[in-house]
């Protein structure tokens, strides 16, 4: 079994830059962009420094709001470096959630784009804190949020009241080397360095804090499920902001001193394009992303051949997608992986000499160092073999915590570290588990217990269907009713009918949608992860009318 790695982020990245100063640690292919791993370190140093001349502290809040460029990747190793926590900033946030992040985050710093797609960021910063607009760079006195005060721009445009990403480099030119070696020496693996706000499905979002050993181990345990060595190079088109991004991509390849290939935003073309360019062994996404690239029109012209491995996860992985990606994308030693934010997030995962079988029907085993069991949610009874219950896990990997909420905290971790996930599972006789649903996704017709993930599964295999989410809707009868939202692939034309026609005798009557509905698109978060809640609401609006 491996041992925990006792190092911080900082200093893992140096080891490595020592290690291998001349091996390329980041490329942007758009950009022509190429950091080896001893340019790359050298530059976060410089932006740790610019930090400190700033007046950040080892353990004040930096929040981040952009999407994968190449400064938010120095930001997480330059605040590994010198002490500060990174709190990631979902880039579909809006005016509302923003404020309630930068304020129950306490962050000092806001690091940001100029704009993502419509939506200006730099005006909706200015909405909610418009004393920005008139005060000297650092020198911010916000009413909403007293505990805010610089504001960095990653642009070429001055915006008044912000410094730019060159102020702070220039900032750090000034600092002394021995100032970061004190900073650095005074950091422990388990001081929290990593914060991110679960999506918020119920309630507002938690601010999850992760430390340095968390990640690391984590990473680096997803490393070495998918047998990555630094002769590798993982193309990255997930989003930084979420542990898919900046674990099982960017934590991973520097565990082992790969080449992170990151895709700014999620476009089909340009992901293979990239994996093309560069030649790339790797390749990350959640299901719709592999989806969207399987079924571009000219998916057969682009030459995947260096292909080897990746990760599927985000959200549950159709078993026909994985053998596409196999069969036709050539990865075949692709992995799934499960988690959550709670978890650092990667809990189980398969490996890449797993016979394809278990590897398109499971989540995998649990990580080395990693504890898993499976509980009956009401009485904490282990469950036997084969029996479904609430997945619980326990180990390096589980968060120090929620931020500035200690009963939420309570309720996740119980007295003996178990990690409580929510998630329903079943276990094989080898420690292989399949997520069966969420306690929370569960349908309950007429005293029956459906799992949404069994019919999901069984839709996916009708030729005509490209994705398919089936959630429950209230029923004055039998008190719920299985309803399917399900996108037609491109060209089909499928009905009620046929999808009903195509269920008999295949799976128990009661399982069969009594709503079916088609559409081309679901409700996502900008992590890819489809949000049931969201389609629950819809089929009311759809049942009612």
């Amino acid at each position: 079994m491996s041992k925990i790695m006792n190092v911080t982020i900082g200093q893992l990245l140096q080891d490595v830059a020592d290690r291998q100063p001349d091996v390329e640690a980041v490329v942007y292919h758009d950009r022509g962009l190429r950091y080896t791993y001893h340019e790359f370190n050298e530059e976060c140093k410089r932006a740790a420094k610019g930090f400190l001349k700033m007046g950040v502290q080892k353990g004040d809040h930096m929040a981040i709001w952009a999407t994968n460029v190449p400064e938010w990747l120095v930001v997480q190793f330059s605040t590994g470096k010198m002490g500060a926590v990174l709190v990631t900033v979902n880039t579909n946030y809006q005016a509302r959630e923003l404020e309630y992040l930068l304020k129950q985050s306490d962050s000092s710093t806001l690091i940001l784009i100029d704009s993502f797609k419509t939506h200006s960021y730099i005006d909706t910063l200015y909405e909610i804190v418009p004393e920005l607009k008139d005060c000297e760079p650092g020198k911010l006195v916000s009413e909403k949020l007293p505990c805010l005060k610089n504001v960095i721009m990653l642009s070429d445009k001055r915006y008044p009241g912000t410094y730019s990403w060159e102020d702070v480099l220039r900032m750090g030119d000034e600092v002394e080397e021995k100032e970061l070696e004190e900073a650095a020496a005074s950091l422990d693996p388990l001081d929290v360095i990593n914060m991110q706000y679960t999506s918020g499905t119920t309630g507002f979002p938690k601010g999850v804090m992760l430390t340095h050993s968390n990640i690391v181990n984590n990473g680096r345990n997803i490393a070495e499920c998918m047998k990555l060595s630094n002769q590798d190079r993982l193309c990255i088109p997930v989003p930084f902001f979420h542990c898919f991004g900046c674990v099982l991509g960017v934590m991973a390849c520097v565990t082992v001193g790969a080449t992170m290939v990151p895709v700014q935003e999620f476009n089909p073309e340009v992901v293979l394009e990239t994996v093309e360019a560069e030649k790339c062994t790797a390749l990350h996404g959640v299901p719709t992303m592999f989806i969207n690239e399987l079924n571009l029109p000219d998916f057969k012209t682009y030459d995947l051949s260096t292909l080897r491995t990746g990760i599927m996860a985000g959200s549950n992985c159709p078993i026909e997608v994985m053998k596409a990606v196999v069969d036709r994308m050539g990865a075949r030693e692709i992995t799934i992986a499960y988690g959550q934010t709670e978890s650092s997030p990667v809990i189980t995962q398969t490996r890449t000499d797993d016979p394809l079988e278990l590897r398109v029907s499971s989540v995998g085993r649990a990580l080395p160092n990693v504890e898993v069991k499976i509980v009956e949610p009401a009485t904490g009874r282990i469950c036997s073999v084969g029996e479904q219950g609430e997945l619980c896990t326990r180990g390096y990997h589980v968060m120090a915590g929620y931020y500035k909420d200690e009963e939420a905290t309570r309720q996740a971790i119980d007295q003996e570290g178990w990690l409580h996930t929510g998630d329903l599972a079943v276990m094989d006789d080898n420690g292989y588990l399949k997520i069966t649903g969420r306690l929370k996704d569960m349908v309950i017709r007429g005293g029956e217990n459906i799992y949404p993930r069994e019919i999901e599964e069984f839709l996916y295999t009708h030729p005509n269907i490209l994705d398919v989410q089936v959630v429950g809707v209230p029923d004055s009868k039998y008190g719920e009713e299985v309803m399917a939202w399900i996108i037609p692939k491109q060209g089909a034309t499928l009905t009620e009918e046929e999808i009903r026609n195509y269920c008999n005798g295949k799976i128990s009557r009661h399982k069969i949608p009594r709503y079916i509905e088609f559409t081309d698109r679901y409700p996502m978060t900008a992590s890819g992860k489809i949000q049931k809640f969201k389609l629950r609401e819809q089929a009311l609006n759809v049942i009612q009318s």
